[in-house]
């Protein structure tokens, strides 16, 4: 019984996400339990080319002309999830291998609970309908709509995600929208007058105004995957709230710098300090789902310590700027390239970095292959070298999306395709192909149902249709076990002869 128990355990578990909050500082938004998933589009009418021009106070501070033209590109996003019911399998959806060892116990078990809603911001980035906001807004939902500022309402479909920088894109079917223009983040300056235009608490197109009061800050509130998390806010004390989290910061020439993230507070609401994620990020990662569906994550493979006056004086360092290279990563670029332990980087690509956060700013605007210069500190001596970056796995490929794992596949008389990226971030999944047409199949003999999402067959990862037409026909004879699970969470196994 209390071995049943366990297994039983371990195959109904299953976990909802909920709110992130770190020492003080919290996202906009609640996590929220992503939309379907749209192919690579070349064809999009914006340019990643950050406007330069510098920023122009008019006389008297007038905020009315920067609100007006940012104002209709800014959207409310609103999300809809739903808490799943929990149960094991019914006896027609699991083969009797695994009914007979648990008996009835594995049945009946349920815990029903009622949709959920949530609410955020997100601009316009191109004319033809792309929108970037923040991916814990959007994480995890069954729905997501994008309501314009003239009220105009549409459903959106999840792009791609990078929930290491908290981006994410969407896109709606319409043509002709007002769209930003990025602005140079690199080019902000501290006292610099910002607004911020979003939706806290369902108040649309709301604008405040502020200064930057800090670039480059990191406050340990991201928690990407692979301990990869890019912070280097530009922290603003224009006034958001619960609402804005994916909303613009603007210049007073109307052009974007950052996407609203974040707020320092012990309530929820805003208390002083509001955190953006920089336009040469936004772009980067934007610019990366679009053309590879993927986010090149570029690296320097040093691991850092930001330069103090004890760190100087313990390692008798001749300066008091830039970041120390405390040691390396596997397979790191930079100790190919020439650094060494007890280096003291102080420049990338001509840009004075004083922390790790604007270090890793700098680096992540580059893709894996690209090169780019490093100046540094060795002993007494300025020094320079060129850096191949290089990406997660310790080489300089760019990882793509394969275009054939996106196309429908019939196999014997069922149509399969890979599941989308929102199904597979709602169910906790890294991969699956979804079945339809079962009836009219060699599957019918199962018992499955359409759109049982299938992650493995005899142990075997499915992640794309040709997966699964591969394992079948190196199959000859004898018994199949398919794993996977239904979009409302139900986990099942069924069996199947060849």
């Amino acid at each position: 019984m209390r071995t049943k128990q366990f297994m039983l355990g371990l195959l109904l578990s299953a976990m909802m996400g909920g709110g992130v909050a770190v020492g003080g500082y919290k996202l906009l938004e609640d996590d929220a339990p992503a939309a379907g998933q749209q192919s690579p589009n070349t064809n999009v009418r914006y340019t990643s080319a950050m406007r330069s021009s510098d920023v122009v106070v008019p006389e008297g501070l007038n905020f009315v002309t920067s609100a007006e033209l940012v104002t209709p590109a800014v959207v409310h996003v609103t999300t809809e999830y739903k808490v799943q019911a929990r149960r094991s399998p019914s006896a027609s959806e699991i083969h009797p291998f695994f009914r007979d060892f648990f008996g009835d116990e594995f049945e009946g078990y349920q815990r029903q609970q009622g949709p959920a809603m949530g609410s955020g911001s997100g601009v316009i980035i191109a004319s033809n309908g792309y929108v970037v906001t923040n991916n814990h807004v959007i994480d995890r939902a069954d729905k997501i709509q994008v309501i314009l500022d003239d009220k105009r309402t549409y459903d959106a479909t999840l792009v791609g995600t990078d929930p290491n920088t908290d981006i994410a894109l969407l896109k709606i079917n319409a043509d002709n929208l007002p769209a930003l223009r990025y602005g140079n983040s690199d080019k902000v300056r501290v006292g610099e007058w910002v607004l911020a235009v979003g939706n806290p608490f369902n108040l649309n197109s709301t604008v405040t105004a502020g200064i930057v009061s800090a670039k480059g800050r990191n406050v340990g509130i991201l928690q990407g995957a692979g301990n990869m998390s890019v912070e280097s806010f530009i922290q603003t004390d224009a006034a958001v709230n619960p609402g804005n989290s994916g909303g613009a910061l603007v210049n007073l020439n109307g052009d974007l710098i950052g996407i609203n993230t974040a707020i320092a507070s012990q309530t929820g609401s805003f208390a002083g300090y509001s955190f953006a994620v920089p336009s040469s990020i936004v772009s980067k990662v934007v610019d990366d789902l679009i053309k590879f569906g993927e986010v090149q994550r570029a690296l320097l493979g040093v691991q850092m310590q930001e330069v103090n006056a004890d760190l100087a004086k313990e390692k008798n360092l001749k300066t008091l700027n830039g970041v120390y290279v405390a040691g390396f990563s596997e397979s790191s670029a930079a100790k190919t390239a020439g650094l060494q332990e007890g280096d003291v980087i102080t420049e990338i690509n001509g840009v004075k970095v004083n922390t790790s956060a604007q270090l890793q700013e700098q680096v992540t605007r580059y893709r894996p292959g690209d090169k780019i210069k490093v100046n540094f500190m060795r002993g007494g001596s300025e020094k320079n070298i060129n850096v191949t970056l290089r990406n997660a796995n310790g080489s300089t490929e760019l990882v793509k999306r394969d275009p054939n794992s996106a196309k429908s596949m019939t196999i014997d008389g069922a149509k399969f395709e890979a599941a989308s990226k929102q199904e597979l971030n709602k169910l906790e999944l890294t991969g699956g192909v979804k079945i339809t047409g079962v009836e009219k199949s060699a599957f019918a003999e199962t018992g499955m149902k359409d759109g049982f999402i299938i992650t493995s067959i005899d142990k075997t990862p499915t992640n794309a249709p040709q997966d699964v037409d591969k394992v079948l026909k190196s199959t000859r004879r004898g018994g199949l076990l398919i794993e996977g699970v239904y979009p409302d969470g139900r986990r099942a196994y069924y069996a199947m002869g060849r």
